[in-house]
């Protein structure tokens, strides 16, 4: 589920993305220019403007660590932001997944904000 849910954001399709969440779905960003997201309603109303925002965006994981239910995953994430005349940013983070009956219900991200904000100044 993880792997697809990731496919689907580096193939730039929210509904795909959308498809792989729980109704009850917690997207929550820790980095202070993330936001946080509750339900896939209000997830899936937000993923349009930040795929059109974050261009080129690419994910590419390091690695899959999984525990039951939790998947770890390290990430580089790369992206031309648009609302910045299309500076080109990467930055590394890491997803906390909780999957349930096939659905991802949580997706928690620790990712640095002051990196990105340093390379788009």
């Amino acid at each position: 589920m993880v792997e697809g849910y990731l496919a689907a954001l580096n193939a730039h399709d929210a509904d795909a993305v959308a498809a792989c969440v729980a109704e009850d779905f917690v997207n929550e960003h820790t980095s202070s220019m993330g936001h946080s997201r509750r339900g896939r309603a209000e997830y899936r109303a937000a993923l349009t403007g930040f795929l059109e925002n974050f261009g080129d965006l690419r994910y590419v994981p390091e690695c899959f660590l999984v525990d039951g239910e939790t998947a770890a995953v390290p990430y580089v994430m790369t992206f031309l932001m648009r609302s910045a005349e299309d500076r080109p940013v990467r930055v590394r983070g890491v997803f906390v997944f909780t999957v349930a009956d096939g659905l991802i219900t949580r997706r928690t991200d620790y990712w640095d904000s002051g990196e990105v904000q340093r390379q788009l100044t």
